[in-house]
């Protein structure tokens, strides 16, 4: 028998602890605040601790980010990190500086300690030579293909091997990039990567001689030339849990607790559908889950090796969905819901809540907007400043009110 992987999750945020929670991830990846790669990420210390507690009550596991490259300067801060993490309590922490990891070695003995796709492993010998440095888990990177993990995972049966399945890719090596850092000061390696790649691009000739510059004109498909899909190993999850990963990552310490819910939902229902039928396990439908996300597109990156062009997205780095998030559930009693607004919702608008652990989501439609503050009824409701709108109870089929929990998100059509 198959053992299944542990599906894990971002958080980079409370509201996306809960939302993992709650849609069926098995453990989630937070940043140790102002020392990991996501240190914009707005989650605080106290937050981070709340959600960890949230999850351990459910079950579930928390596994800090501490992949920054330290300098020397950054040592003479460890004993208030050491504070940190102790007060935290995580599970694991993940790290990719040889020089943090023999510091956590050294100081958080009894804490594991996974290695970051930062460090950027590739082969069974680099995980061979960090779990000789004491690691109980390597993320290998997202430049490993299928064929290439099959015979890492064959060669270091004793180690738990996670891999990315899902989010933004890097058109640089697994996030090593100077662009950012070059053109505006913000690191990507500090994390604060500014997004360049997905910037739009005239290319400009310039004449030696005269220092004439001379642009070439480009159609729209030649403008975004650093622009890559998104990772989505959906369509090869069966023969991905074939090979027997010991955890399935999810990109998005800075996505929305809408990215998280809808991503770990479809995640989870897949792997849940595989266990109970390998033989019949058919991926469509759960890649109809994802595509209600805002994306670039999606590709299967390296799973079959070098990435082909089709992995790039010349045209726009715009979303491909035609969908909007619509809101997320914030309270309900016996006779409404309150949906607290992300996008605009008109009076006739329909929307579809995506509910946990079940493939199809409510179908809803707004008969009008009624304001959550005040009881008035509108044609329409932007989002923003809290803007909330009441769902009566008699507009959803019986059966499907008791499933409009706190937390549940809902997407409208464009």
């Amino acid at each position: 028998m198959i053992k299944l992987p542990e599906l894990l999750a971002p958080a980079g945020t409370l509201d996306a602890f809960r939302t993992a929670i709650l849609y069926g991830a098995d453990a989630i990846y937070a940043g140790l605040p102002g020392f990991s790669m996501r240190a914009r990420a707005k989650i605080t210390t106290d937050e981070v601790r709340t959600g960890i507690e949230l999850a351990h009550a459910a079950g579930k596991k928390v596994y800090l980010a501490f992949n920054l490259f330290a300098h020397d300067s950054e040592y003479a801060n460890m004993p208030r990190v050491s504070e940190i993490i102790r007060y935290l309590s995580p599970d694991a922490l993940i790290v990719s500086d040889p020089g943090v990891l023999m510091w956590v070695r050294e100081h958080h003995p009894e804490i594991p300690i996974h290695i970051s796709t930062q460090a950027n492993i590739c082969s069974a010998a680099s995980v061979k030579f960090w779990q000789n440095a004491g690691a109980s888990l390597c993320v290998l990177a997202r430049e490993v293909s299928h064929k290439e993990f099959v015979s890492i995972r064959r060669a270091c049966p004793d180690i738990k091997l996670e891999i990315f399945v899902h989010g933004a890719m890097c058109m640089a090596y697994s996030g090593r990039c100077l662009l950012s850092n070059f053109i505006t000061g913000r690191p990507a390696n500090r994390g604060a990567c500014a997004q360049l790649c997905r910037w739009k691009y005239d290319v400009i000739l310039r004449e030696c001689e005269t220092g004439i510059e001379m642009p070439i004109t480009e159609d729209e498909r030649g403008a975004y030339i650093m622009n890559s899909r998104d990772l989505c190993l959906m369509p090869r999850l069966a023969t991905v849990i074939e090979s027997a990963p010991d955890s399935l990552k999810i990109e998005g310490r800075n996505r929305s607790e809408y990215y998280v819910g809808s991503v770990v939902h479809a995640y989870r229902a897949a792997i849940d559908d595989y266990a109970r039928d390998p033989e019949n396990f058919d991926p469509a439908k759960y890649m109809e889950m994802l595509n209600v996300l805002e994306s670039r597109g999606y590709t299967t990156a390296f799973f079959d090796g070098p990435v082909p062009p089709s992995a790039h997205n010349y045209d726009s780095a715009r979303s491909v969905s035609e969908y909007h998030a619509a809101g997320v559930v914030t309270a309900k009693n016996n006779s409404e819901v309150t949906l607290e607004l992300r996008n605009e919702i008109k009076s006739g608008d329909e929307i579809n809540f995506v509910v946990p652990h079940e493939n199809e989501p409510v179908q809803v439609q707004i008969k009008q907007i009624i304001n959550a503050k005040d009881n008035s009824v509108m044609p329409k409701m932007s989002a923003g400043q809290g803007n909330a709108i009441k769902i009566p109870r008699d507009w959803v089929d019986a059966e499907n009110f008791d499933k409009l929990v706190p937390f549940v998100l809902a997407y409208k059509h464009k």
